[in-house]
């Protein structure tokens, strides 16, 4: 009787300490449930922790990672093995990688702060970080190819010792209001103490959004923290994919698989209308409270009372579009949001969204995103 083939043997160099680092675990788990099983062996370490030294004796199959730096990339090559990176830190691909597309959560974030009606825009990142500088450079094109004008931080020469200080004094100069994309939520959450420090009012003189929706970290900053929403379950789930295939032997081309984020999860940083227009940024302010639960016009005007024909002519001269469109709009991105992130059945994702029913939601979202609601949480999801 043949002997039953043991199952492979994947170590997961990825950080527990953030949020996408573990939607990355999830995704890797969701795709070892369906195709496994796998012998997984999973150490705590910090992001951009040297590869422990258990890997170079270790008698494994395959390894996902966080390739943080060169250092890290040289101690994977030396073992030999298959090997899939899940960071987009390196400037140059050592191995396969997969990683949240940059160019689409840079347009994501422009396109929400311009959908508040500013025309100013600034980013914070990192100096001489790879995806970070990556980042800022297709969010400026965004905004850019959108009419607008946008501002880097440019840290001063040399250490910094009061970094926040910098910044505080960096965004006093600022022409405002502004709309800032802060590189990671992290650095959005200092974005906001350095506004405290300089005495800027968030959201009316800045709107901050930040990246990874580390829904934690959003929720504990003052005020809480509107953010890009990776997929990081479905870069794991790839991920996972991509090593499968490598361990049977399949030679992989060297290249990206970029991820498209999912949205954006608005918060009090970006709560705001900024328009010279009172009425129109009262409007928009709430659309932006109630589109998701599945406010109208007629809900619209009783918050903001107006005749119907000035809000038409008004919000589209301040914001391009229609007040239906606009709603229309944001009530669909929730119900992506919730398709993604969520396990609800879309009969209750239609309730929790405001519409009469779970065939209305599906017709509507076909014509509104070009598939039906779970083709798209198939092809988004891992």
């Amino acid at each position: 009787m043949a002997r039953m083939k043991p199952p492979p043997k994947v170590a997961l160099l990825v950080e527990t300490s953030n949020s996408y680092a573990r939607d990355l675990l999830h995704g890797v788990r969701a795709w070892v449930r369906e195709h496994g099983p796998w012998s997984i062996r999973l150490s705590e370490q910090g992001r951009g922790a040297a590869v422990p030294a258990w890997l170079r004796r270790w008698d494994g199959d395959g390894v996902i990672a966080r390739v943080e730096n060169a250092e890290i990339a040289r101690g994977l090559r030396a073992t030999g093995l298959p090997v899939i990176d899940v960071s987009a830190a390196l400037p140059q691909l050592v191995f396969p990688r997969v990683a949240t597309h940059a160019a689409g959560a840079a347009r994501l974030a422009a396109r929400h702060l311009a959908d508040l009606g500013l025309k100013r825009f600034a980013y914070c990142g990192y100096h001489g970080v790879h995806w970070s500088r990556q980042r800022g450079d297709a969010f400026a094109a965004a905004v850019q190819a959108g009419g607008g004008t946008c501002t880097r931080y440019e840290p001063p020469p040399g250490p910094v010792d009061d970094e926040i200080g910098a910044m505080a004094a960096w965004l006093q100069r600022l022409p405002r209001p502004v709309g800032v994309l802060a590189a990671i939520d992290l650095r959005g959450q200092q974005v906001l103490a350095a506004c405290r420090l300089a005495g800027l009012a968030v959201p009316d003189e800045v709107a901050v959004i930040g990246v990874h929706n580390d829904e934690l970290l959003c929720d504990l900053c003052d005020p809480p923290l509107s953010s890009v929403i990776p997929n990081a379950r479905r870069a794991g789930y790839v991920a996972a994919g991509l090593l499968a295939k490598a361990m049977a032997g399949k030679r992989l081309p060297v290249v990206l698989h970029a991820v498209e984020p999912l949205g954006v999860a608005s918060r009090q940083s970006t709560d705001v209308g900024a328009v010279a227009d009172a009425k129109i940024a009262g409007v928009v302010r709430f659309m932006r409270q109630q589109a998701a639960v599945g406010a109208n016009i007629g809900d619209v005007l009783r918050a903001v009372p107006m005749a119907r024909t000035a809000l038409e002519r008004r919000f589209k001269a301040v914001l391009g579009t229609t007040p239906h469109a606009h709603l229309r709009k944001l009530r669909m991105a929730r119900v992506q949001e919730l398709l993604v992130t969520t396990n609800l059945p879309v009969s209750e994702i239609a309730a929790a969204t405001g519409f009469e029913n779970p065939e209305y939601l599906s017709v509507m979202f076909r014509r509104e995103c070009g598939t039906s609601p779970r083709e798209f949480r198939a092809r988004h999801r891992g």
